[in-house]
């Protein structure tokens, strides 16, 4: 069994001097970031490797959640996941080792929301029904798949199961 955790970065400032890809955390999701990791610590949800977007919210976001959680793992910084649809991050995870059964991607919407969607084919119903009306910032969808390599994800070929989000964890 492999399992995919998609974290989407928590809530971020819009200052105008900022371009995008710098924009940081607001105070709010610095807090939302830092619940998430405690949640995350706390309920065993650790990856073999953390794969994060370059955009600062993203890294923030994940620095803000290992900090709070005490969180030590791989992390790898992925220019691709920035700006990227379902597709470009599905292939950044099937070109991962199989030795990595467990991998965290930290990133954005729409193309997370759209990866989990694709991949998901059933599992918790309330934790679908979540995550279908949205995937709110510094959310966290939890699939699993029962295959042995990830370069075998397919069309719903996961089971969804858990959609946290700093409201819930």
């Amino acid at each position: 069994m492999l399992r995919l955790m998609l974290f989407r970065h928590a809530h971020a400032s819009r200052p105008a001097d900022v371009v995008d890809h710098e924009r940081p955390l607001s105070d709010e999701g610095r807090e939302q970031a830092g619940r998430m990791g405690g949640y995350i610590a706390s309920s065993a949800l650790l990856p073999d490797i953390v794969i994060v977007s370059t955009s600062r919210r993203t890294r923030e976001t994940w620095g803000e959640a290992a900090s709070a959680g005490g969180i030590t793992v791989e992390k790898l910084d992925e220019p691709r996941v920035y700006e990227s649809g379902a597709g470009d991050l599905l292939e950044v995870i099937r070109n991962q080792d199989a030795g990595r059964r467990s991998i965290m991607l930290v990133g954005h919407n729409p193309g997370m929301e759209r990866l989990a969607a694709w991949l998901t084919g059933g599992g918790d119903p309330t934790a679908l029904s979540r995550l279908q009306r949205e995937f709110v910032v510094a959310g966290l969808a939890v699939i699993d798949f029962d295959v042995d390599d990830w370069s075998q994800l397919d069309v719903q070929s996961g089971r969804l199961e858990r959609f946290e989000t700093p409201d819930t964890a």
